[in-house]
């Protein structure tokens, strides 16, 4: 059984985490084109209601907005209950919801760096262990894993973001090997550098300022490839020649040359 896109109905939707902004919000945006309705998950409660409504107006889609700190075991264990209570049933699982930080370890708090790794890591685990053994009993279903370039390599200035990212990346290629011949598709999105509020929030907006023009890729652009690339059940999509090429780079240069040219790019 081949794994791809499941095919919007009446009653199902799209999952998506993460969505007031960026990526997630033009992950949403490329589902309601589609024809998928989608249930809007993130903190901000104001900006998911006005998505939904664009979401409504644009494409005739439902579109639900339910506000919830992923951060918190206890409301990622109530969301598949708040989701059934809507009466919808979720056949795409977009797990977008994450940050990132900057700096040297040994400065950063303990306490952001270690929800960092709730969200980036422990939120993924937990909504993809609600899902996926749904999708693997109807043998139908797609998860998306939103990991980054940042995952094919330590990345000194960016220790626990870097290691968050690469377990989200080898956690979604574990699946999409596990569940492709259950019909379930599993991708991993790894993007560069995209125009979106996540730099500001990591502190890194002189390192994304200094990255060439062409190495850059839209968030519009990079939700269109996730999920043109989760509907051909591809393992990994990196969005842009440049990003492909260092991924490839990251993952075979020897750490012994590489980390410290990573050093050199990333803040101390």
């Amino acid at each position: 059984m081949s794994a791809t896109l499941p095919q919007p109905t009446d009653n199902t939707v799209a999952l998506v985490t993460g969505a007031s902004s960026g990526i997630g919000a033009d992950l949403a945006r490329e589902l309601a084109s589609r024809g998928h309705g989608v249930v809007l998950v993130a903190r901000r409660a104001d900006r998911l209601e006005a998505l939904a409504a664009e979401l409504r107006e644009a494409h005739g889609v439902r579109a639900e907005a339910l506000a919830a700190d992923l951060v918190d075991p206890d409301a990622v264990r109530a969301l598949p209950e708040r989701i059934d209570a809507l009466g919808v049933e979720v056949s795409i699982l977009i797990n977008n919801a994450g940050y990132g930080s900057a700096g040297q370890f040994v400065d950063l708090d303990t306490r952001a760096e270690t929800d960092m790794v709730r969200l980036n890591c422990e939120t993924v685990v937990a909504l993809s262990g609600a899902y996926a053994p749904r999708f693997a009993q109807k043998r139908a279903g797609a998860i998306l894993v939103v990991a980054s370039s940042a995952a094919m390599q330590p990345i000194p200035g960016q220790a626990t973001y870097g290691a968050s990212k690469a377990f989200a990346l080898s956690f979604a290629e574990a699946l999409h090997t596990e569940l492709s011949h259950l019909g379930v598709a599993v991708t991993a999105l790894c993007p560069g550098p995209v125009e979106t509020e996540f730099a500001q929030r990591a502190g890194l907006e002189d390192a994304f300022d200094a990255v060439p023009s062409f190495a850059r890729v839209s968030s519009a652009e990079c939700a269109r490839q996730a999920i043109e690339g989760l509907e051909r059940n591809k393992r990994v999509v990196a969005p842009g020649l440049a990003i492909r090429a260092v991924g490839v780079a990251g993952r075979h240069t020897p750490r012994a040359i590489l980390l410290p040219l990573m050093k050199r790019f990333y803040p101390a």
